[in-house]
């Protein structure tokens, strides 16, 4: 229970029942990369309710101008960045989405060493193999590895910018969730968890 963004009833041990009422601010995105689809998906973050975050080093590309739907636009190197946003914890998600394998693996790296439930990068399954043969190069473990969805989003067959980020969002939200994204008439019990 503990650690979860769920408020629900709790059973105690003498059948007493307790409801626990959880607040929490809304779950965070951090966008790593400041490119064309990190727009689009800070605009689709925002109309469902999170809280994204636009990190790039390339000051020119990281402006809060290109990039209003952002709750902050961070100009710099992913560890330094994240340290000034307080770090990743269980309620934020990450997306990787430059084509930069310096700045991919430098918030990969991150990433590892933090709690977050879903690590996304973007890529061709060609791009997706070169940056895995560099990581395990580098010693990461295969464990860590197996975190990163990649290509990021379900597969809506997605056409540009929106539709990417539409993707991404639905993969996200999914996790978040604890659910495998399929179609709803595919699904068995539930369609809506009960509140």
């Amino acid at each position: 229970m503990w650690g979860t963004e769920r408020s629900e009833l709790l059973s105690t041990e003498n059948g007493v029942g307790l409801f626990v009422d959880v607040t929490a601010p809304s779950p965070r995105i951090f966008i790593f990369g400041a490119v064309d689809f990190a727009h689009a998906l800070c605009r689709t973050a925002r109309v469902t309710g999170w809280r994204p975050f636009v990190i790039d080093p390339r000051s020119r590309f990281a402006t809060p101008e290109r990039f209003p739907d952002a709750e902050q636009v961070v100009a710099a190197w992913p560890e330094e960045a994240v340290a000034q946003l307080g770090g990743i914890d269980r309620a934020t998600y990450i997306a990787i989405l430059h084509h930069d394998p310096k700045l991919d693996d430098a918030a990969l790296q991150v990433a590892f060493a933090s709690e977050t439930p879903y690590i996304g990068a973007m890529g061709s399954r060609r791009a997706q193999a070169k940056r895995r043969e560099r990581l395990e190069a580098a010693g990461i473990p295969v464990e860590q590895l197996e975190r990163v969805s990649a290509p990021i989003g379900l597969d809506i067959g997605a056409l540009g910018s929106e539709e990417t980020a539409l993707s991404i969002m639905a993969e996200i939200v999914a996790v978040r969730n604890g659910h495998g994204g399929g179609r709803l008439s595919d699904a068995k019990g539930r369609i809506h968890e009960a509140v």
